[in-house]
């Protein structure tokens, strides 16, 4: 199951490392620092950085990573909705007025302390 956090996904970085899903955005990190020579010949996906790839199939992986299809459907859902400034602009909210006066709660209580 690919929601399944306790799964092993194979390092990217270093083929013998096989770390949990849930943990895994985490060992790229220190994988990355661990092995700066092996990171820098790989490149990182623009829809999950999770995805490191070498530089020559990053055009290749980018056409056919599924995680772009979240992304698309993303930017489809939000050019459909109307702009915010259209939203603010509409809005006949106002905020109720406001009935505390906290000069005068100060000079009535002065005298007093605070206590829980």
């Amino acid at each position: 199951d690919m929601l399944d956090p306790e799964r092993l996904i194979q390092c990217p970085l270093v083929k013998h490392h096989r770390i949990r899903a849930r943990r895994f955005p985490y060992h790229l990190v220190k994988c990355k620092e661990s092995n700066p020579e092996i990171a820098k010949k790989l490149a990182t996906c623009p829809f999950n950085a999770r995805h490191l790839v070498p530089w020559a199939d990053l055009s290749d992986h980018i056409m056919k990573c599924n995680d772009k299809a979240f992304m698309e459907q993303d930017v489809v859902s939000r050019s459909c909705e109307p702009p915010q400034e259209q939203l603010n602009n509409g809005s006949t909210w106002q905020a109720p007025p406001c009935d505390e006066d906290w000069e005068t709660e100060l000079l009535e209580g002065s005298e007093s302390t605070f206590v829980w």
